[in-house]
């Protein structure tokens, strides 16, 4: 794949992705050593109560919506009807969250209830506004404006964290961050309301019912683990739990990216009938996304323990065995969230739900087994085997309307790379069993450095694509590569 436009907002996705994780890396090592768990675990209670109640407030229709728009006709009056049908289903969001405020006693108690209702209202123009951005294809515009949300919310949440107000400053920077977000997309935002018929809002709806149920299994896979955790255990769990999670997401960089991206391209390849392009995308996108989750997997296998230590501090070390299997859940990932973005994107939603939906059940029935009996790495391991299902599923259904195919060459050079890589830390375990902060800085990058020279080495269509990609931005590429 050469440096087209795909590529080219790849790489706007996968930078900004690394910008926002950073910042969030720095800001929850600040966060975790301040506040500790129990408070952590209160801002993620809040985060997957949103999570589910936005959903219901969305409807599926902003995925709808984006599919819509991405395919050029109409624009104007389908993001009209989405604006419309958006502030109706606030009311049905907020109805809701009335009526459970007296079971959410975390949120109630911690001063986070009436910031959990703030953003739900906020939602309304931070969503209909990243729906038509990101419709119209302004990938690099919806980026920016997730870095700037971002760092706004950090900075708000900073200063309420430093001021005493805790998890409910989290919650209220995670307010003020949408607000900046929705600002940003709104300035580029080329669409207008106009007026609209029936027939906008009936093709909004048979594709939303479907998106709206995908969702749904989607926030089952991101929040089951966490809210049935704080029902089972305690705050604090969920704290070191979801620290974990953020700390073995570090090699989902490019999944999220080409996720991001082909969407819209795939669908509008669809539209045109391209489907050679689609396949293409599809197999150099699975290759991209292991490139960093497979040597991070094993990278996190051997030094997380000190990770966590060293990272977050010792009262997150407990953490240590539920990271072994998120670490691997981010290998599965891609396999799954390639594959029902792609199901979706080539107009096959009810596709996707179905094999989402067998996966959230198992989910739900494996978490509840599992964490009454192994704690937070029941969790995880529910997790996992609740995602292999969903990328299996998802692998067999969209094999049945494009070739689905595996760069075996590149992919094993990616597994003898990270091998050797791994190699090298497990005997720099075996030299120094109780490394400092330095010692294990020093071990990352040198591992990291020796995985990157092993892969170009051994995969010259990598080497070459990497060295053009750098050279066309501009960068040199050093001789000795």
């Amino acid at each position: 794949m050469n440096i087209g436009q795909v590529q080219r907002q790849s790489l706007i996705v996968f930078g900004s992705i690394i910008a926002t994780t950073l910042i969030g890396f720095v800001s929850t090592i600040w966060f975790a050593r301040v506040l500790g768990p129990a408070p952590l675990g209160i801002y993620s209670l809040f985060l997957a109560y949103y999570a589910v109640l936005n959903l219901l407030g969305d409807g599926g229709f902003g995925g709808a919506a984006v599919k819509r728009i991405s395919e050029g006709k109409e624009q104007d009056e389908y993001f009209s009807a989405f604006v419309v049908i958006r502030i109706f289903l606030l009311t049905v969001s907020i109805t809701v969250l009335l009526f459970l405020e007296p079971y959410l006693t975390e949120v109630t108690s911690s001063g986070v209830f009436l910031w959990l209702m703030v953003a739900l209202v906020i939602a309304v123009f931070h969503n209909c506004t990243a729906s038509g951005v990101y419709g119209q294809g302004k990938i690099g515009v919806h980026q920016a404006s997730l870095i700037v949300e971002y760092i706004v919310r950090v900075l708000f949440q900073l200063a309420f964290v430093y001021i005493g107000y805790s998890a409910a400053g989290l919650a209220g920077g995670f307010v003020a961050g949408m607000i900046a977000g929705g600002i940003v997309q709104v300035w580029y935002l080329q669409l207008r309301l106009v007026r609209f018929g029936m027939s906008h809002i009936r093709n909004l709806s048979g594709f939303s019912f479907w998106i709206f149920l995908t969702s749904g299994g989607s926030l089952i896979f991101s929040y089951t683990d966490t809210i049935l955790i704080g029902f089972f255990m305690t705050n604090a769990d969920v704290g070191i739990y979801r620290t974990a999670l953020q700390l073995a997401t570090v090699g989902s960089f490019t999944t999220l990216a080409f996720q991001t991206v082909l969407f819209p391209r795939i669908s509008s390849w669809a539209a045109q009938g391209k489907f050679p392009d689609i396949e293409k995308a599809l197999a150099r996108a699975c290759t991209y996304s292991l490139f960093l989750a497979v040597p991070a997997c094993i990278g996190g296998w051997v030094l997380g323990y000190y990770l966590l230590y060293y990272i977050y501090g010792a009262s997150f070390t407990g953490g240590v065995t539920p990271l072994v299997f998120l670490l691997l859940v981010q290998v599965v990932n891609i396999f799954m969230f390639l594959g029902t973005m792609s199901l979706n994107a080539l107009d096959h939603p009810k596709e996707a739900f179905q094999v989402t939906a067998i996966s959230a059940v198992v989910n739900i029935i494996l978490n509840i087994v599992f964490i009454p009996i192994m704690g937070i790495t029941g969790a995880a391991v529910a997790t996992l085997l609740a995602i292999a299902v969903n990328a299996a599923g998802a692998y067999i259904l969209l094999s049945k309307l494009v070739s689905v195919k595996i760069e075996y060459g590149p992919v094993r050079n990616i597994l003898c790379a990270a091998g050797i890589m791994g190699i090298f830390l497990l005997v720099f375990r075996f030299f120094l069993p109780s490394p400092d902060m330095a010692a294990v800085l020093i071990s990352v990058a040198t591992g990291a450095g020796i995985y990157v020279m092993v892969l170009l080495k051994l995969d010259r269509d990598i080497h070459n694509e990497i060295r053009d990609v750098c050279t066309n931005f501009g960068l040199s590429w050093p001789r000795w590569l």
